[in-house]
């Protein structure tokens, strides 16, 4: 969308859409949303009836809490950017409740789609992963009002499911209701990072709503930070959940670990805006012993500039005197190029407005900057100062906040500045009474950060429905945090969520130090040990796959057999498309057969991380299993593959081939090699894939046609089953019905394909792929 198509985007767009605001809320109900607790999988007397009307309050609470965030938004600001590395708030506008339909689609609540395009748009693009696509000029962006009136519409839809779906009790992850109790999760963790985009953006594009009501007090002094004694012997920390638990949890929760902490004291205070200032004066930001590497990186590159101070610390240009008292401390420490700050050179941002510092509130900044702190504060005092661990701090919990049942949900005030039960922004540090042991703010007012990369606990599964939440964040390069912040609700309430980022970005998160004599050692565990992923990575680049049992590599022979076809019908392929890509290997040796151009596309971004990390890095590893427990370490590279040259003109996005975005186009050849078996509704990607495709263009399918319930629901299978009259229907038969509207046959170059895919040491699976070719008419 072009700016000329927004005749709002003049000074007069910056009141808010009268679309965002929606039905007024009384006083009583604002007030409702602000202290709000997750719902529990069961209840007392297994009431189904009581359950569902809880779990209906539940979902319009979250919903009408998330759309009175927006309140704050100007039209204007919807479409900005607050991160070049983050879509624009519309996006995360819509995104939450694409992801209702997604979700629902899967778990097979809901068959309808209502708004194809939004259901692609707006379901990809979260965190910046490789895969996702951040390019502005690829995105027309609806207006306000109509992803309002598409949110209206799914209101309507998940309503209904909760007033009609069959409900038992208690809830598990494979119920129905399990996906709608993630829809509204999900939304809860949007209410959250959405308004720190919010707090990114400039003022001037947002309205200050009473709702979101700042804490009054700031403190010009911050009380004086100490260390204070945690446990005084090894103790036991758990991290973790079982599958049977109360409340709802994302797949990262479940499984457990138990480790013996050793004694470590923790400081008595979050650290406060007063501490880091020292930090700041101190020149910290420029003292390149105090980063590790990537904090270097980033103290020195974000947005094409040195950083220097917190990210909501807003620098206030001295004047007069102040400006002379500088100058002089200047010449004092002998260095007239680095300014040294004092309080009357700060203000601070809050979410809607920007306020006198106040210097007993937490600092708030990033993994790196705390972590610099950390070494800086190490080194002044000569004690061994890091942030916690994620058992260490899961301990501290435990001991300071109680037992479960003491913890959120189970309270009945909270105990610290969490769940909006008091304000929308932080407190000073002393705001709220200390714990049993004298520490402040073991829960809530800002996240704090841990030293410990989010991985796998042991017994972890995958959810079905949502396989991308944590797997891709087990990539070393995600920092736990912990606590919650004043706007954690819901689930991110909770003793055991298991929330992490990437170093680098801002939350409402800053930290607690600790002393501890325990080395911390972060395991780089580097090969995938997905199982499907890792026997797709050994289907794909092992090298014995090459060749098996004289059956060469398949995603190969498929990619050579497609460009082969293309040479032989005269077309020549500028651009490919690979529908399925897996972990990637045919989008490579489609580029190396000839064409100009191949893009990989997969619904799973745990394949798609594969691809990425060989296009971007030349290298991928995996555990190859042997035998029950047993695996071998692969690493493989596009070397070894001779498929170097290939990588740049490759490019690999995560998408649904039943719902592929618009700007997915103009293919001359199109691969679709064993996915329609693996799709959830197969004959929808036929009938629209003719729209990708150049006239005169290729589609090359192979299939096994091994349809499975459990993908693909039976009615919308595409043969193997008997009709009404009991004739049997072939997969082939529906294929060319559905084909031939808009493509030619090529019969002579029909085929079947061998496949050999290792299982283990001595398992394989072997079978072959019915190949069929089809030309695009003119």
């Amino acid at each position: 969308m072009t700016d000329t198509n927004r005749s709002s985007w003049s000074d007069k767009s910056l009141s808010v859409p009268k679309a965002v605001l929606g039905a007024s809320l009384s006083a009583e109900e604002e007030a409702a949303l602000k202290k709000t607790f997750t719902v529990l999988v069961d209840n007392a007397n297994h009431d189904v009836e009581a359950k569902r009307r809880e779990i209906l309050d539940y979902f319009h609470r979250t919903y009408d809490l998330y759309e009175k965030l927006f309140e704050c938004v100007t039209e204007r600001a919807f479409y900005q950017r607050a991160d070049p590395l983050r879509h624009p708030l519309i996006f995360y506008y819509g995104h939450t409740a694409v992801f209702f339909i997604n979700k629902l689609r899967l778990a097979k609540v809901v068959k309808a789609r209502i708004n194809k395009q939004f259901e692609s748009q707006f379901a990809i693009g979260v965190d910046e992963m490789s895969w996702d696509d951040l390019l502005e000029e690829h995105y027309d962006w609806p207006s306000v009002e109509a992803v309002k009136a598409y949110r209206d519409q799914v209101r309507a839809v998940v309503e209904d499911a909760i007033m009609n779906l069959p409900l038992k009790l208690p809830i598990s992850w494979d119920d129905q209701f399990w996906a709608i109790l993630m829809g509204i999760e999900h939304e809860r963790i949007h209410l959250e990072t959405s308004s720190v985009l919010i707090r990114e953006l400039p003022l001037e594009l947002l309205r200050p709503v009473a709702f979101w009501n700042t804490c009054p007090k700031r403190g010009t002094t911050a009380p004086k930070n100490e260390l204070l004694q945690v446990n005084d012997q090894d103790e036991e920390a758990v991290v973790g959940k079982p599958y049977v638990h109360p409340t709802y949890g994302w797949d990262n929760e479940y499984g457990e670990v138990r480790s013996q902490v050793p004694p470590f004291k923790a400081s008595k205070f979050l650290v406060t805006n007063e501490e880091f200032l020292a930090f700041v004066e101190d020149g910290g930001y420029s003292k390149r012993e105090l980063w590790t590497d990537e904090g270097w990186r980033f103290a020195n590159f974000r947005s094409a500039k040195k950083v220097t101070h917190p990210i909501f610390w807003v620098p206030v240009e001295p004047t007069g005197e102040q400006k002379d008292n500088n100058n002089n401390n200047q010449k004092k420490n002998g260095n007239d190029n680095d300014c040294k700050p004092n309080k009357a050179a700060w203000r601070f941002r809050n979410m809607l407005e920007e306020i006198d510092m106040p210097w007993d509130w937490p600092v708030e900044v990033n993994y790196l900057e705390a972590k610099a702190y950390c070494n800086w504060l190490a080194a002044k005092t000569g004690k061994s100062i890091r942030l916690p661990t994620e058992d260490e701090y899961q301990l501290l919990r435990s001991r300071e906040i109680g037992p479960a049942e003491s913890d959120y949900p189970y309270w009945n005030k909270a105990p610290g500045n969490i769940n909006l039960e008091y304000f929308a922004s932080s407190t000073p540090v002393n705001y709220f009474p200390a714990s049993k042991n004298g520490f402040h703010d073991v829960i809530g007012n800002v996240w704090q950060h841990t030293e410990t990369p989010i991985g796998a606990l042991k017994g972890f599964r995958v959810h079905k429905w949502y396989d991308d939440f944590s797997v891709p964040t087990f990539d070393t390069q995600h920092n736990i945090i912990k606590g919650g912040s004043w706007i954690s609700t819901g689930n991110e309430a909770t003793p055991e969520s298991r929330y992490a980022f990437r170093r680098h970005f801002y939350q409402h998160a800053g930290f607690r130090y600790v002393e501890s004599a325990r080395q911390v050692v972060l395991k780089r565990d580097e090969y995938e040990r997905d199982e499907a992923v890792a026997l797709y990575s050994e289907f794909h680049y092992g090298a014995e796959s090459e060749e098996r049992f004289g059956v060469p590599n398949f995603p190969r022979a498929m990619a050579q057999l497609a460009m082969q076809v293309a040479a032989r019908q005269n077309v020549t392929v500028k651009r490919a498309l690979d529908m399925g890509c897996a972990v990637g290997r045919a989008t490579f040796e489609l580029v190396k057969s000839g064409a100009q151009y191949a893009l990989g596309l997969d619904f799973s971004t745990r394949f798609i991380r594969h691809a990425v990390s060989l296009r971007e890095q030349g290298v991928v590893h995996y555990a190859r299993t042997e035998e029950g427990g047993l695996s071998t370490d692969i690493t493989r590279t596009l070397d070894d593959l001779k498929l170097d040259s290939a990588k740049d003109q490759c490019e690999f996005y995560q998408t649904d081939a039943c719902n592929l975005d618009p700007r997915y186009d103009d293919f001359d050849l199109v691969l679709a090699a064993n996915l329609l078996e693996h799709l959830y509704d197969p004959a929808t990607f036929l009938r629209m894939i003719h729209e990708r495709i150049t006239p005169g263009g290729l589609l090359v399918l192979s299939s096994t046609y091994a349809w499975n319930e459990t993908t693909t629901p039976k009615h919308l299978w595409l043969g193997g089953f008997r009709d009404k009259d009991g004739r049997a229907v072939k997969s082939i038969d529906t294929i060319s019905a559905i084909l031939s509207t808009h493509f030619t046959p090529l019969d002579a170059h029909s085929a079947e394909v061998p496949y050999v895919m290792r299982l283990t040491a001595r398992t394989f699976e072997r079978g072959t792929s019915h190949v069929t070719v089809w030309a695009k008419k003119n």
